[in-house]
């Protein structure tokens, strides 16, 4: 098979990884990848806005299968342009992909379809803001209604914070278009999973749960971030809890799609937050998450394109996916300065050592330089991942391997998938 992959970050270089391993592939291409996909496949200088050049490169390399990595070209229409052309794609339609696209659609949704979740309102100016928040005073979420590149969300302690947060969005234009219609959520408290299932449009394959870091600093202290880390195997996860979720959260919404027409196909993201309610759905993504991705693709034992055509096709078999059951853990190497002004164009050292047993580094924010040398050239710029038979296995091995690479003003988290903030680690963006 030839796959071509669209991304460029860690998690598209860690679906890269797992690809490359099947003994089906024949040719891979990552648009545009980054200094570690280029070591696995041919990166394409094509941004993954640029809906027609990727539809075009789909064609000119006569793709078997399309991977499609964030969220924006699955919300822009590229898997319904592929899909017309003939071309498997791994990704949702721009119809199934509202369920991240716009918040609003994901609750309407869940309402028809009995899900769990937040009460909620949405509202597209002041005045229907300060109705629905004089009614609930307490501890409120607000929420661009668009896609906001995980800067979108809001938490607000009082009434106060909640007006300012909607005039940042609604008058401000702060998230831009995104924001023209804001969602007020009740505030959630407890802990936070994030619940992965592939689909076909209409079964889907045992579900997978990871844990993702938000926060800069240790002790979820300091700005939010597009992620600092994660791990697998939550140590709340099992099978009773598994098979609630599915039940009340997963296998209602992907018949609720299929029954209004618009079947989902690829990964359903499920962010949710375990209540003493139960299991309640905090928001939905399209796509495999960023850095859940790289401690969940060492999990899968099955073949990653069979599991994928099959998924675009709509033929899965879920019997025949299979996980293993070893932990994961996943530390985030970033830019100083990040997630505000940052430097890029640094060498990294440490990557050619040989690190511990079951090590694996993915890049994101990477390039190569004008002697194939390695630079920084983003916020985040590596993930290092270390697998063991326990937690604290997979830990000590991932931070010994960071301690083995450096670059100018690097920095990282030392808390990740420490027993001590087990299931407090993710803050919804």
């Amino acid at each position: 098979m030839k796959v071509l992959i669209i991304g460029s970050g860690a998690r598209e270089h860690a679906i890269a990884w797992r690809v490359d391993q099947s003994p089906k592939l024949t040719k891979l291409w990552v648009a545009a990848g980054n200094a570690g996909t280029a070591a696995i496949a041919e990166n394409l200088e094509i941004r993954s806005g640029d809906i027609d050049g990727l539809v075009a490169a789909a064609q000119k390399t006569q793709a078997d299968l399309v991977i499609v990595g964030p969220e924006a070209p699955l919300a822009a229409g590229l898997a319904d342009k592929l899909d017309a052309l003939g071309i498997p794609v791994f990704g949702p339609s721009e119809a199934a992909a509202r369920i991240e696209a716009s918040k609003s659609f994901a609750l309407e949704l869940m309402r028809r379809a009995n899900v769990p979740c937040p009460d909620f309102a949405s509202v597209w100016d002041q005045a229907g803001a300060e109705s629905y928040i004089k009614d609930h005073p307490g501890p409120l979420v607000v929420k661009a209604d668009g896609l906001a590149a995980g800067k979108g969300v809001l938490l607000c302690q009082d009434s106060n914070e909640a007006l300012s947060a909607v005039k940042l969005c609604i008058s401000d234009k702060a998230f831009g278009e995104a924001g023209d219609t804001v969602v007020l959520e009740e505030y959630l408290s407890g802990p936070e999973v994030s619940v992965f299932a592939f689909c076909d449009g209409k079964d889907m394959s045992p579900l997978v749960a990871a844990c993702d870091y938000k926060r800069l600093e240790d002790g979820n202290q300091g700005p939010n971030t597009g992620g600092m880390g994660s791990y697998n195997q939550p140590d709340f996860w099992n099978d009773a809890l598994a098979a609630k979720i599915e039940k009340s959260i997963m296998r209602p919404v992907i018949d609720k799609m299929a029954e209004e027409g618009h079947p989902y196909k690829g990964v359903l993201y499920a962010g949710l937050m375990l209540t003493q309610e139960g299991p309640k759905v905090l928001e939905f993504n399209c796509r495999l998450g960023d850095p859940e991705t790289q401690v969940v693709m060492p999990m899968l034992e099955s073949d990653p394109l069979d599991l994928m055509l099959a998924c675009a096709r709509g033929n899965l078999q879920p019997e025949t996916v299979k996980w293993n059951n070893k932990n994961f853990v996943g530390v985030a190497m970033v830019s100083g300065g990040y997630p505000d002004e940052y430097r890029t164009g640094y060498g990294i050292s440490g990557l050619d050592h040989d690190g511990p047993e079951e090590t694996l580094v993915f890049h994101a924010g990477t390039k190569l330089g004008p002697s194939g040398e390695t630079l920084t050239a983003g916020g985040r710029v590596l993930t290092v991942v270390g697998g063991g038979e326990t937690m604290e296995e997979a830990r000590r091995r991932a931070y010994s391997r960071v301690e083995q690479i450096s670059f100018t003003d690097a920095r990282w988290r030392r808390d990740i998938g420490s027993a001590a903030n087990h299931g407090t680690a993710r803050l919804a963006g």
